[in-house]
C-alpha cells in the first residue's frame, strides 16, 4: 500500500519563529523516521506529506494515498486536531486515529468530561471558566487544579496549577486565559497516584495495553505532571509498570477503556487518570493522538516496559485503521 504521512515537524515551526512552548506538541524528525521505518518494514511505500497546508496542496495537485498515517496536531483553534481528518474525510481518504468529531471533542477537556460523566464514569468535579469572574461560581471546595481547556503536553501546567484557596482562583484563571487565549478547566485536585493507560483498537475491539504509574522524583515540580516535568522527564520522572493485580490499577484500566469507547476514540492512544487519597481512580483526560516518539513519548515508553516493540505498536494502530477501509469502499460502491 501507499501510505501518506501527515505531521507537524517542530523544527519547521521553530524556524518560523514560534516558541518552544508553542511547538511543544509537534514532532521531531526522529518520530517521522521511526514511523516511516516501521511502515516500510511491513512492506508499505511511504510518502511524506507534512502539515495540513502541504496536504491541501498535494490534494489539489491530484495526489492520493491508500491510507494516511496522521499525527498532525494542528496550530490554531480548539478543534485544530480535527483539521486533517476533516480534509481527508472530504476527499474520502482513509486515515489512522480518530475522526474530526472525536478530535474536536477530546481536545476540549471540559466537553470530554461531560461525556465521560454522562456515561457514569468517575471524573473529578469540574467547571470550565471563561473569564476570571466566573471563578466565583465554582461550587465545589478546594484544593483545585487549573489548566488550559485545550492544550496538551502539560502546557500551562505548573506547581501554581494547584490552588488551595478559592480567593486565589480568579487571579490564576485570569493569567492562564490571557496567556493561552482560551478558557481554563478548574477541577477538584486529587493528591493520589497518577496513571497513564495505553489502549489500542476501536470500539469493542479496543483493549488495554497496560498502565504506567507516573512517579515524580524529588527534584520535580511537586504534585503535578507539568510541562517542565515532562520536558525534563529523564531527571524528574520515573515510570513504573503496574498491573491489574492492584485494585486501583484494575479500576483505572476499566475506567480508561470505558472512556475510550464512550468517546469513540480509534486505533490507539492514552488515557490519564489520578486517584484520591483512598486509591479510587478518576478520569482526567484522553489523548487520541498520543505522541509516538520512540524514546520520549509516554505510549512507546509504556510499550517498552511491556516488551512490545515500537514496530508492533505502529502495526497494531495501522491494522485497526485498515479495518474501516472495506466499509468505506462499500459505501462508495453504493453511491456510484
Amino acid at each position: 500500500m501507499k501510505i501518506g504521512l501527515t505531521y507537524d515537524l517542530r523544527s519547521d515551526y521553530l524556524a518560523m519563529g514560534y516558541s518552544r512552548e508553542e511547538t511543544a506538541e509537534f514532532d521531531r524528525e526522529e518520530t517521522i523516521l521511526a514511523i516511516e521505518s516501521a511502515l516500510q518494514g511491513m512492506g508499505h511505500v511511504t510518502d511524506r506529506i507534512g502539515n495540513a497546508w502541504r496536504l491541501t496542496e498535494r490534494l489539489v495537485r491530484g495526489d492520493r494515498w491508500d491510507i494516511v498515517f496522521n499525527i498532525c496536531e494542528g496550530l490554531y483553534g480548539i478543534a485544530r486536531e480535527a483539521q486533517v481528518p476533516a480534509i481527508l474525510d472530504l476527499y474520502r481518504i482513509p486515515y489512522t486515529f480518530s475522526d474530526p468529531v472525536v478530535m474536536g471533542l477530546t481536545l476540549h477537556k471540559g466537553m470530554t468530561k461531560h461525556v465521560v460523566r454522562g456515561h457514569g464514569l468517575p471524573t473529578p468535579d469540574f467547571m470550565v471558566v471563561e473569564s476570571s469572574g466566573d471563578a466565583e461560581k465554582i461550587h465545589f471546595a478546594p484544593p483545585y487544579f487549573v489548566k488550559p481547556v485545550a492544550e496538551g503536553t502539560g502546557k500551562g501546567i505548573s506547581s501554581q496549577s494547584i490552588v488551595h484557596q478559592k480567593e486565589q482562583l480568579a487571579g490564576i484563571c485570569g493569567k492562564l486565559i490571557n496567556a493561552f487565549h482560551q478558557p481554563v478547566l478548574v477541577e477538584k485536585y486529587l493528591s493520589g497516584r497518577e496513571f497513564t493507560t495505553g489502549i489500542v483498537g476501536t470500539g469493542r475491539e479496543a483493549r488495554v495495553l497496560g498502565t504506567m504509574e507516573v512517579i515524580l522524583l524529588p527534584n520535580a515540580e511537586k504534585g503535578v505532571y507539568s510541562y517542565d516535568n515532562k520536558d525534563q522527564y529523564e531527571d524528574r520522572v520515573e515510570y513504573h509498570l503496574v498491573t491489574a493485580e492492584d485494585p486501583s490499577v484494575r479500576a483505572a484500566e476499566a475506567a480508561a477503556l470505558g472512556a475510550w469507547r464512550a468517546l469513540g476514540c480509534r486505533d490507539g492512544g492514552r488515557t490519564d487518570l489520578r486517584c484520591d487519597n483512598a486509591g479510587n481512580p478518576y478520569f482526567l483526560e484522553v489523548n487520541p493522538l498520543a505522541g509516538l516518539h520512540p524514546v520520549h513519548s509516554d505510549l512507546p515508553i509504556l510499550c517498552g516496559h511491556l516488551c512490545v516493540p515500537y514496530d508492533a505498536l505502529i502495526q497494531n494502530i495501522l491494522i485497526s485503521a485498515l479495518l474501516r477501509i472495506p466499509v468505506e469502499e462499500n459505501l462508495q460502491d453504493k453511491q456510484a
